[in-house]
C-alpha cells in the first residue's frame, strides 16, 4: 500500500521525461527565433548599407546631372539675346526637360540682381556676386565644375513664405539651389541661370522594405534633409543620439567602409531604428575632404516584420512539439512502467509461494526479462527454504515432542529404581527381614537397581557429553574375542529367563582391534540388551566375519570411519603411535602402524527375532531421545539414548554401527565394525594373569 506522499513510478518517469524534454524543446525555439532575429537583422544590415551607398551616389549623381544641364542651357542664344518673353519661354520649357524635380528656374542679372525672367515668382531665390565667376568667357564651352552649388536650409528661401509648393513637394527633401554663370554674344558676364530642387523624395518605407528613408548630415554636423521637417538643419548635436551621429561621422570622414548602427531617438524617443551609412563628397564646396553623410534609416519593427511569421510559426511548432512529446512521453512511461506493474502486482498476490504460477517474462526490455528470471529464480529459492523451514519446524516439534518423551520416560526410569532402593533400604533398616538370607537378598536387590540408576544417569552424561563434543575414548588394542566372552556371560541369564535361544559364536583365534575397552563394551552391551529387550520370542544371534575395507566400501554398509580421538582430541596417526609407544614393545609398536590403514575389517552382527521397524523409521533410531513411538517407550522402558551413544562412540574408536530390519515383526540386525590389528599389537600376558 503505497504511503502519502508517494508517487507512482510511472507518474514520476512522467514528470521527468517532460521536465526534461520540454525546457530543453523550449530552449531549441527560443535559439531558433533568436538565430532567425540576427539573420534578418543581418540582412537589413547589409541592405540598409548598400541603400546609403546607393542613395549617396544618386545624389551625386543628381547634382551632375543637373549641372551639365544647366549648362547647357546657360549657353542657348535665347538666353544671351533674346527678348525677355523668350527668355520666360525658354526656362518654362527647360523646367519641364530637367531630369530632377524642379521647384524655380531664374535668370538673374548679375550687375542689377533683378529677374530677367523666372518660373516662381519675383524674388531672387538667391544673391550673387560679379567675382564669382569671370567677367569673360574664356573657353567656348563652360564647364560643370563652374557650376555653384548651395543648400537650401528651411527658411532661407523666399520660396518657403511666397510660392505654394507643389503636390510633391516637401520641404524635408534635400533642396539646392545651382548657379551658371550666362555669357553673352561678345562673352560678357551678364546674368546667372539658377535652378532650386529637391533632390530625394522622402517617402515612408513599407513594413518589410529595407531600403530605408534618406538622411543627410554635413560634415559640420547640420541635418540638410530628414523625414522630420522640424530636424532639418539642426546640429546632431542637439540629438539624443548625437554620440553615435559623431562617431558616424568620424569613421565616414575617416573614409572607412559602409557600415550601420543603431539609433534609439532620432525619429522618435523610445523607437529603436537601424541606420546604414556612406559618404560623399560635399557638392556645396570645392574642398576636397568636406563630406556629406549619407544615412538609410529604417525602423526595427519594419525591419524585423518578416520576423512575426516565423514567431507565427515558432509558436504552432512548439505547441505541436509539447504535444507529441507528452504522447511520445505517456507511451515511453507506459512501456517502462508496465513490467514493473506487473512484477508488482505478481509480487503483490498472496499464495505465489503455493502456486505454480510464473513471473511474468518476456519483456521487449532485456534487463526488465533479467530482473523477471532472477525474481522466479528468487521465488524458487524462497519456496526451497520455505520447504525446509517447514520440515525443520516439523522436526524441531517432533524433536520437543521426543524430549518431553524422553523426560516423561527418564522420570520414569529414574522413579522405578530409586522406589527399589528405597523400598529395599528401609525394609532392611526396620528390621522387617526374617533372616539375615532375606536382608542380603534386598540389599541385592537395592544394588542392582542403584547400577540400572547409575546406567541410566551415565547415558544422560555421555549424551551431554556428545552433544557439547567433550566424550573422549582411550584407544588400545585388545582381544575383540575375551571382550564378546564377558558380554555373552553378562546377557546370557537374563536371555533364558526370557526362554530365547542364545547362538554365539566359538571363536579359537584371537581377533585384536584398538579400541576403547570400555566403551566397545558398553556398545556391545547396549546393542545385545535392546535385542533382548524387543525380543519376546525367538532367537538372538551373534555371529562375527572378517571382510575386507575395499569390499565394505562397494556394498555401503560401512560408514566412513570418523578420526580416533584421544582424550577428546581427534587422534592424528603419528598421535595414536606416540600414546602407544609408552606401554608396548618396538615390535607391537611396529604392528600398530602397520593398524594405521588395516587391509581387513571385523563385523560382529547381533540379529534377533523380535518386533521389527519400519524401514522409514530405521534413519532415526540413532538420533537422540528417540524411540519408534510411546507404546514401545511404554512397554519396554529405555531412554532412546543407546544408539545414540554407541554411534558416536563407534565413531570415536574409527568404527560403525548399522541397523537394518525388513520391517514390522521380522526382526533387526545391527552390524558393528572395526578395523583388525595384527596379533602381536596385543600386550603379552604373564602365567597370572597380569599385563607385562
Amino acid at each position: 500500500m503505497a504511503k502519502p506522499g508517494q508517487s507512482s513510478f510511472r507518474r514520476i518517469l512522467l514528470s521527468r521525461i517532460l521536465l526534461l524534454s520540454v525546457p530543453v524543446l523550449l530552449m531549441g525555439v527560443y535559439v531558433t527565433y533568436r538565430k532567425a532575429r540576427s539573420s534578418i537583422l543581418e540582412t537589413a544590415r547589409q541592405n540598409l548599407t548598400e541603400s546609403a551607398v546607393k542613395k549617396g551616389e544618386s545624389i551625386s549623381e543628381s547634382i551632375k546631372t543637373l549641372s551639365t544641364n544647366l549648362v547647357s542651357a546657360s549657353e542657348s542664344v535665347v538666353l544671351q539675346s533674346g527678348s525677355p518673353y523668350q527668355k520666360q519661354e525658354f526656362l518654362d520649357q527647360l523646367a519641364k526637360q530637367l531630369p530632377t524635380q524642379v521647384q524655380c528656374l531664374q535668370l538673374i542679372s548679375i550687375n542689377t540682381q533683378n529677374l530677367a525672367a523666372s518660373t516662381c515668382g519675383e524674388q531672387a531665390i538667391s544673391a550673387f556676386s560679379a567675382s564669382e565667376w569671370s567677367q569673360q568667357e574664356t573657353a567656348l564651352l563652360l564647364d560643370p565644375s563652374q557650376v555653384q552649388v548651395k543648400a537650401l536650409l528651411p527658411g532661407t528661401s523666399p520660396l518657403d513664405s511666397t510660392a505654394k509648393p507643389s503636390k510633391n513637394a516637401s520641404k524635408s527633401q534635400l533642396r539646392l539651389v545651382l548657379s551658371a554663370p550666362v555669357y553673352d554674344s561678345a562673352g560678357s558676364l551678364r546674368y546667372a541661370l539658377s535652378v532650386q530642387s529637391a533632390l530625394l523624395k522622402q517617402e515612408r518605407g513599407k513594413p518589410g522594405s529595407l531600403v530605408g528613408y534618406p538622411v543627410v548630415i554635413d560634415q559640420d554636423g547640420t541635418i540638410l534633409a530628414h523625414p522630420i521637417a522640424q530636424r532639418v538643419g539642426r546640429n546632431i548635436e542637439q540629438e539624443a543620439d548625437g554620440e553615435r551621429l559623431k562617431t558616424v561621422m568620424k569613421n565616414a570622414i575617416a573614409d572607412q567602409p559602409p557600415n550601420f548602427l543603431h539609433l534609439f531617438s532620432f525619429e522618435k524617443n523610445g523607437v529603436e531604428l537601424l541606420a546604414g551609412y556612406s559618404a560623399i563628397s560635399s557638392p556645396i564646396t570645392t574642398q576636397p575632404d568636406h563630406k556629406w553623410i549619407i544615412l538609410a534609416v529604417t525602423r526595427l519593427d519594419s525591419a524585423l516584420s518578416g520576423l512575426t511569421e516565423i514567431q507565427q510559426v515558432l509558436i504552432v511548432l512548439t505547441f505541436g512539439l509539447i504535444a507529441a512529446s507528452l504522447l511520445a512521453t505517456l507511451y515511453i512511461s507506459r512501456e517502462l512502467a508496465l513490467p514493473l506493474e506487473q512484477l508488482r502486482d505478481y509480487a503483490g498476490t498472496e499464495g505465489h509461494l503455493h502456486s505454480i504460477d510464473r513471473v511474468p517474462h518476456n519483456f521487449k526490455i532485456r534487463e526488465f526479462n533479467q530482473l523477471s528470471e532472477a525474481l522466479d529464480s528468487m521465488v524458487e529459492r524462497l519456496k526451497a527454504w520455505a520447504e525446509e523451514l517447514e520440515t525443520a519446524w516439523k522436526e524441531a516439534q517432533a524433536a520437543n515432542q521426543l524430549k518431553n518423551e524422553f523426560l516423561a520416560n527418564t522420570s520414569h526410569e529414574l522413579r522405578t529404581p530409586l522406589n527399589a532402593i528405597i523400598g529395599c533400604i528401609r525394609l532392611v533398616r526396620d528390621d522387617c527381614c526374617d533372616d539375615r538370607e532375606e536382608e542380603m537378598d534386598f540389599l541385592q536387590r537395592a544394588d542392582d537397581a542403584a547400577i540400572h540408576l547409575l546406567g541410566i544417569i551415565n547415558d544422560v552424561l555421555d549424551i551431554a557429553k556428545i552433544e557439547a563434543g567433550k566424550l573422549s575414548v582411550v584407544l588400545e588394542p585388545l582381544d575383540l574375542r575375551k571382550l564378546l566372552k564377558d558380554v555373552i556371560d553378562l546377557q546370557a541369564v537374563q536371555i533364558h529367563q526370557k526362554g530365547l535361544e542364545f547362538i554365539t559364536p566359538d571363536l579359537q583365534e584371537p581377533i585384536t582391534v584398538h579400541a576403547d575397552p570400555a566403551k566397545l563394551k558398553q556398545v556391545l552391551l547396549n546393542v545385545v540388551g535392546n535385542a533382548t529387550k524387543f525380543t519376546d520370542k525367538g532367537s538372538i544371534t551373534i555371529t562375527i566375519r572378517i571382510e575386507t575395507h575395499h569390499r565394505k566400501e562397494a556394498v555401503g554398509s560401512l560408514s566412513s570411519p570418523s578420526p580416533s580421538l584421544v582424550g577428546g582430541q581427534e587422534a592424528r596417526p603419528e598421535e595414536s603411535v606416540s600414546s602407544l609407544s609408552r606401554s608396548l614393545s618396538p615390535t607391537a609398536l611396529s604392528s600398530a602402524k602397520e593398524r594405521l590403514s588395516p587391509p581387513l575389517l571385523v563385523v560382529v552382527t547381533v540379529q534377533d527375532t523380535g518386533i521389527g521397524i519400519e524401514p522409514a523409521q530405521q534413519h532415526k533410531l540413532f538420533r537422540p531421545f528417540v524411540m519408534i513411538d510411546g507404546t514401545t517407550t511404554r512397554k519396554f522402558g529405555g531412554t532412546g539414548l543407546g544408539l545414540a551413544i554407541s554411534r558416536n562412540l563407534m565413531e570415536l574408536m574409527g568404527g560403525s554401527i548399522t541397523l537394518s530390519s525388513a520391517g514390522i515383526g521380522f526382526g533387526t540386525a545391527v552390524e558393528i565394525t572395526l578395523p583388525i590389528l595384527d596379533p602381536s599389537a596385543l600386550p603379552i600376558e604373564s602365567t597370572n594373569g597380569a599385563k607385562n
